[in-house]
């Protein structure tokens, strides 16, 4: 088949597993994957939704992609992913360059709606079917290192915080079988992927809805030979158990770092963004992961600037992270989506307001970042290789406590031959507030 396609996968790494899985299913129906979109027959932009941000990123790329109708080869231009599954008919009505808008119950029907829109002058669009879990055997085409892969555990989310959208985007919470979790496992292993990082809305629930746990299927993973690594992302505090970080600490290729975004710090606004903690539960699951898990790495998230957050609301969450001294951290300012019911909340707090409190907490994560790394001088750590910088003369890489696109590098010299996908030893000679940098041992 003489058709090429071209994608742009944006947002989350669960977008990204979705993204792959419709590059693999295109290849095996004959289409040429190709990277240039100057030569592309159709562009497929994968977009995001979750906010406002993100939304502007997405709908800027297909305008951009739709100049290759006119510029290049180009002549289909489709939209797929959140953004597509929640706006669908603003897309079809107001952006008439879009020839295709599938939504994200349907990743796996990417051929089909190729093929009607090939064949119709009006653009087709498969969407609302958010709670359906396409068949799990499906091929991917791994868009990370082949050393690396994501690993979908889960789909949905059933914990309708106040400020999220996903539940309207993704459906309801769906655990996949863990036989095909691990059957997808052993094939990756075989195709050389040695780090496995395993992905959902929420890990942590992960079985609660087919009468198993995240702690039995991490147990499973850990036993396949030739996994070296195995992280998660978003483990959410009040579904953190005893038996999972007893299950970390049991194995040593289940790599001691725990993704929990917290959100906040103060009970107050924990309620009003309707999470199912509160910040003694917080800081009790820490002390028992610190206390468990040798070297443990701790990432979160925080919002800050959601409605009602006053002075002493930002104090106490502030006064929080600087006692806690998180391994990691991401910040970011409130986003009113509409649909939620926090953008119905009264209280609205001021932009920039909402940014000097992000640029305080900013501040303070980079002293304690850089304090927490420098306190790495001397010791010895795992590297997993990842390539050359040829500015600095000096190879990279990621330890057990970063994971990929998203924390700091190692950068390491060695008088030895490395290839990425490889994990050697390095000593740490040097620090700043997000990279380390040391000698191969």
């Amino acid at each position: 088949m003489n058709f090429n396609i071209g994608m742009v996968s944006l947002g989350c790494a669960k977008n990204q597993t979705d993204a792959e899985t419709m590059l693999a299913i295109l290849q095996d129906e004959g289409y040429k994957i190709v990277s240039d979109p100057e030569d592309a027959d159709a562009i497929i932009v994968n977009t995001c939704g979750f906010i406002d941000s993100a939304k502007q990123e997405s709908i800027n790329t297909t305008l951009e992609m739709a100049q290759y109708k006119t510029d290049g080869k180009c002549k289909l231009l489709i939209m797929t992913g959140c953004l597509a599954e929640r706006y669908a008919k603003d897309i079809t009505d107001e952006l008439p360059e879009v020839d295709a808008v599938l939504g994200t119950g349907d990743y796996d029907k990417i051929a089909e709606i190729i093929k009607s829109a090939r064949e119709s002058a009006s653009a087709p669009v498969m969407t609302n079917n958010i709670d359906r879990t396409p068949e799990c055997a499906l091929p991917r085409v791994l868009l990370t290192p082949p050393y690396t892969a994501y690993l979908k555990i889960a789909d949905g989310c059933d914990n309708n915080c106040t400020y999220c959208a996903i539940p309207k985007i993704r459906g309801h919470f769906r655990s996949r079988k863990p036989e095909d979790i691990i059957s997808e496992a052993k094939s990756l292993r075989d195709r050389g992927v040695k780090e496995l990082i395993l992905i959902a809305q929420d890990t942590t629930r992960y079985g609660t809805d087919i009468g198993t746990t995240l702690a039995q299927l991490l147990d499973e993973l850990a036993k396949i030979d030739g996994i070296e690594w195995i992280r998660a992302h978003y483990y959410y505090t009040e579904a953190i158990t005893k038996e999972l970080i007893d299950t970390m600490a049991k194995y040593d290729n289940i790599c001691n770092y725990i993704d929990m975004p917290i959100q906040h710090a103060d009970n107050y606004i924990l309620r009003r963004m309707a999470r199912r903690t509160t910040i003694e539960e917080i800081e009790e699951k820490i002390a028992y992961m610190r206390k468990t898990l040798k070297n443990c790495y701790i990432r979160t998230s925080i919002i800050v600037g959601f409605p009602g957050e006053t002075e002493e609301h930002f104090k106490n969450l502030y006064d929080f992270v600087k006692r806690t001294k998180f391994d990691r951290m991401g910040v970011f300012t409130y986003s009113c989506e509409e649909g939620t019911p926090a953008a119905e909340f009264d209280m609205q707090i001021p932009e920039d307001v909402k940014e000097q409190r992000y640029d305080a907490l900013m501040s303070l994560q980079q002293g304690i970042s850089l304090e927490l790394n420098q306190s790495k001088i001397g010791t010895v750590i795992d590297v997993i290789v990842e390539g050359y910088d040829e500015d600095n003369f000096l190879f990279y890489g990621r330890s057990r406590g970063d994971s990929i696109d998203v924390d700091g590098m190692v950068y390491f010299g060695t008088e030895d031959e490395v290839s990425p996908g490889d994990i050697i030893k390095v000593k740490i000679l040097d620090a700043s507030e997000y990279d380390l940098t040391g000698q191969r041992v």
